[in-house]
């Protein structure tokens, strides 16, 4: 139940938001014993959009003992997912494996549970309690000590902290209004404009990939599509369906309508919403007879739209400050990478708050690893999205402007020798390389299927094929492919996804990286950080 007593005036850590990543955060410190205090805007459940999830969020679920929760509540399952670039081909299709499927939610729901799991935690949450302004220390360099904020009835109150984490998602309360260091990525300057159907068909109806989204390029190579499958239910099959374009041709398009409209007709969202199915003619076809019922409970009728949603902060962490999720950077809807995000920097924003409060390293230790990680994770993704833009739009796109070199090296270490053909990865990023990068990401996409990919890991090996096995290099894959497309489609597909092997795993992944001689200790009872020489000591406590 949530809490309905007044705030206190005082609590270790403030939490701001009750997102994904704000929730899981408060979890994960308040199962410390760490008391903390989470100030939501809003009234459970709210709207959100964002469905499809990663499998790693199974894994980072699993270690706040939420897993089960959200397992039972009987969310579409996905067992991987197809994403179709040019019609001429066959699409490429992601098979998560059989342990570790993941699942498209409706966000109110999945949001609702994170966010009283952090309650039964022990965490106290307060809804309807909308943080307005935050005070600093005097003299200090952005070290917020209190929050003023307003209760559902209009009261304005305060509260002392010592930690603040920022999760308050695209308002971005500490980037957008006190640090002001929030970037735009000019590269990803998309409209989106989305709407749920009844009664739709299924992809691969019959075999291991029944049901997992689709995702398919629109012909005029102006964006993608999603097709989204949520539940099933007597009324059918709900679905959600929505378009992201270049913001620019969008506006063109819109345009266009209106003006062949004629007569002063009014050309809606929703018919420059229901205009784009002409550019998807497979989704159109997995739609079939399917009613629009815009909203995912069917009862609405107003298309959704968002813009300007890609953006990052030039740094993620501060003084006795985190910022998580939508709150430090987002990138875009393909690749679903919005729940990673916020809940892998919910844990590192844990930890690092931990391993300050029990003095594991100093406060700037601290920060500086949440940043780190951040930062790592915010770089792949960007990457490996650009990487997909770069075959829907079918162009050269130009990056580097959004993306910040030291961040590259630290997030792409892995690949650098690869895409280089040396090991000097010390020289200065150019754009060849960057243009390099996203070949190589681009991979993951590439059109195969599990029965593909089983026939050609039968023939030179399922370990070669592994998440673990080393990058291969141009010479090894075309020696192991020996001129076969399919082995070299696989292999290709094969190494792209060991860069990125992180978003399908968790905790121990994501914190195992030495970091400034530090790593995540994940042990319940002892969150925080360790120095590398008491790694091992850690452990066998």
């Amino acid at each position: 139940m949530i809490a309905t007593h007044i705030v206190p005036s005082y609590s270790k850590v403030l939490v701001v938001g009750g997102g994904p990543g704000g929730s899981y955060t408060a979890a994960a410190l308040a199962r410390e014993g760490i008391d903390v205090v989470l100030l939501e805007a809003s009234k459970f459940p709210r709207y959100h959009i964002g469905e499809s999830m990663l499998p790693s969020l199974r894994h980072f679920l699993r270690f706040i003992d939420a897993e089960r929760k959200v397992e039972e509540h009987g969310f579409q399952k996905k067992p991987g997912a197809a994403i179709l670039f040019n019609q001429w081909k066959q699409e490429g299709y992601t098979k998560f494996g059989e342990n570790n499927h993941s699942w498209n939610v409706v966000r109110s729901e999945l949001d609702e549970i994170l966010l009283r799991h952090a309650e039964e935690c022990g965490a106290k949450v307060y809804e309807e309690h909308k943080v307005t302004e935050l005070v600093f220390a005097e003299g200090s360099n952005h070290r917020p000590i209190s929050a003023r904020f307003t209760t559902g009835s209009g009261e304005v109150r305060s509260i002392t902290f010592d930690y603040l984490v920022d999760a308050s998602g695209r308002a971005g309360i500490m980037s957008t209004k006190y640090l002001k260091n929030r970037h735009l990525n000019e590269t990803l300057k998309n409209i989106a404009c989305w709407a749920y159907f009844r009664g739709a068909d299924m992809y691969a109806p019959g075999t291991d990939r029944e049901n997992a989204p689709w995702f398919e390029a629109l012909t005029d190579e102006s964006g993608w599509a999603w097709f989204i499958p949520l539940r099933d239910s007597s009324r059918g099959n709900v679905v959600s369906v929505g378009f992201v374009m270049d913001s620019k041709v969008s506006v063109a398009k819109k345009a266009a309508g209106s003006a062949a409209a004629g007569d002063g007709s009014s050309y809606t969202l929703q018919d420059h919403y229901l205009a784009q199915f002409a550019f998807v003619p497979r989704l159109k076809k997995l739609l079939g007879d399917a009613e629009l019922c815009v909203d995912a409970t069917g009862e609405t009728t107003t298309v959704k739209s968002a813009s300007d949603f890609s953006y990052t902060a030039a740094s993620y962490a501060g003084d006795h400050f985190r910022l998580v999720g939508d709150a430090s950077a987002f990138i875009d809807p393909f690749f679903s990478s919005g729940v990673h995000l916020a809940v892998s920097g919910g844990l590192t924003a844990a930890v690092t708050i931990a391993a300050s409060i029990r003095q594991h390293c100093s406060e700037e230790e601290a920060g500086k690893f949440h940043d780190h990680k951040v930062a790592v994770s915010y770089t792949r993704f960007l990457l490996t999205v650009l990487g997909a833009y770069k075959q829907i739009r079918n162009q050269q796109v130009a990056v580097l402007s959004d993306i910040d070199e030291g961040n590259f090296d630290r997030a792409f270490d892995l690949i650098r020798p690869v895409i280089q053909g040396t090991a000097d990865a010390g020289q200065i990023i150019t754009e060849d390389e960057l243009q390099k990068a996203m070949d190589f990401v681009t991979h993951i996409f590439v059109p195969t299927d599990p029965e593909m990919q089983e026939r050609v890991g039968t023939r030179i090996g399922m370990d070669v094929l592994a998440p673990g096995a080393p990058i291969l290099t141009k010479d090894q894959i075309a020696g192991l492919s020996a001129g076969d497309e399919d082995t070299e489609w696989v292999l290709n597909q094969a190494n792209a996804t060991k860069s990125i092997s992180d978003f399908y795993t968790g905790p121990e992944r994501l914190l195992g990286e030495v970091v400034n001689g530090l790593v995540g200790c994940t042990k319940v009872g002892c969150l925080g950080l360790v120095r590398v020489s008491e790694k091992s000591e850690v452990r066998r406590k």
